[in-house]
């Protein structure tokens, strides 16, 4: 009898993790869904910042840059354009 006991007794505790189980079921896949959206949007959100700050420093590099030849025109100093002219011009003289 003790036997049947434990028996019924493991029934009940496994029908109710069972019950427990289907009950929260969709609550979990509902959390683990959030989990996942919240990933996906971390991942966008991440991929969206680097190609701005991508994009950013590819401006202020060319802003950089025409600053620079800015300078250097006005104050009159030869570029390694102007400097591959002048060797080129020497070489058909010579």
């Amino acid at each position: 009898m003790n036997d049947d006991k434990s028996k019924e007794f493991l029934y009940t505790l496994l029908g109710g993790a069972l019950l427990l189980k289907d009950r929260f079921s969709d609550q979990f896949d509902d959390i683990l869904k959030k989990g996942e959206e919240s990933k996906d949007d971390i991942k966008a959100t991440a991929t969206e910042t680097m190609a701005k700050a991508s994009q950013q420093k590819d401006e202020i590099e060319s802003e950089l840059k025409n600053k620079i030849k800015t300078i250097v025109d006005e104050l009159g100093l030869a570029t390694k354009k102007d400097i591959e002219e002048l060797k080129e011009l020497i070489k058909k003289v010579s």
